[in-house]
């Protein structure tokens, strides 16, 4: 359910409310999702579940939410819209109970809703956010985080840390592993022969040594690493217009080498049909590709749309894959 303080229990009875997510179960907060119905205008009743395998017997207007143990047991009282460490330790706890349930066999595959970074920071939680928090539950595996829309994907290099710590990051072996990541995703995905574009770290991609020599030392050899496995991997290309062509469709995907290189290009284009995916894991991992909007939570008028697109991304990875 996300970050309790934020708007992912009321976006999650929204889509519920307009029967969009009848295959689902709530990992969360009882109370918490009755709030968020009453929110979004009530009319549906909390079926509360001591186990998954319940989930078949549950009435079509109910909202079937899974509490795991450990859950604060005063989270309904954390105030909505704001850092609250209650929240933040419910998350991470919901997060650790869902992955463990999909890695039974329990269920098909994992959608998670906002949660905030310092929340999590408060309650005391080591890792920056769901990407890596979802790493470490799969064991370490090397993922990436991938943002798509309709028009537009990107994978990252680099996520969560400062952009000093990023250029550092930027290495051979980094960027050819998430060439070698985003390939196999795309694989599964449907695309035979995936054409990825990689994008430079400096402007106009260095410009041959003049502006860094990142693409010269890392990116090139990294992407002649990619292409000597069989891997369509072309660049590195200016990072300013490299977007453009793959929105034009003469990429299927553009690996950019630090977060906001990547990201910002697919939210331009509307964070309501974005989707996170994390590439790498051993299980189907989605999320809407906005944060818990802490200055709306609660009143409502939050737009489901990115979760809706999430979890039609999820039932289209999960049905790929058992093809």
């Amino acid at each position: 359910m996300g970050d309790a303080c934020g708007i992912g229990p009321e976006i999650i009875a929204r889509l519920w409310q307009q029967g969009a997510v009848q295959d689902a179960v709530v990992v969360g907060d009882a109370a918490v999702m009755r709030r968020a119905l009453r929110v979004v205008g009530g009319g549906l009743a909390v079926a509360t579940l001591t186990d998954l395998s319940e989930r078949p017997r549950v009435p079509p207007h109910c909202l079937p939410v899974w509490a795991p143990e450990g859950l604060p047991a005063d989270l309904v009282e954390a105030p909505v819209g704001q850092i609250d460490a209650r929240a933040g330790a419910a998350a991470a706890r919901c997060i650790e109970a869902a992955v463990a349930q999909v890695q039974a066999g329990a269920a098909r595959a994992l959608v998670t809703a906002p949660i905030h970074k310092e929340a999590l920071h408060a309650a005391g939680s080591p890792y920056p956010g769901h990407t890596e928090m979802l790493q470490a539950l799969a064991g370490g595996a090397p993922v990436r985080m991938m943002l798509a829309n309709e028009e537009l994907r990107t994978v990252l290099v680099t996520i969560h840390c400062s952009l000093r710590q990023a250029i550092e990051r930027v290495t051979r072996e980094a960027v050819r592993e998430t060439l070698v990541i985003t390939h196999a995703a795309l694989r599964r995905m449907g695309f035979a022969t995936p054409r990825i574009a990689v994008a430079g770290l400096n402007p106009h991609a260095g410009e041959g040594g003049l502006f860094g020599d990142e693409e010269i030392v890392h990116i090139a050899p990294a992407i002649a690493d990619a292409r000597a496995a069989g891997i369509e991997a072309s660049g590195p290309f200016a990072p300013d217009t490299i977007f453009m062509r793959a929105r034009r469709g003469e990429f299927d995907v553009v690996v950019a080498m630090v977060h906001d290189h990547g990201l910002i290009p697919v939210k331009y284009l509307g964070v309501e049909q974005g989707v996170n995916v994390t590439l790498g894991l051993p299980f189907v991992r989605t999320s809407p590709d906005h944060g818990t909007a802490f200055d709306i939570a609660g009143r409502g008028v939050a737009d489901p749309a990115s979760l809706a697109a999430a979890l039609a991304m999820a039932r289209r990875l999960t049905a790929d894959a058992a093809r």
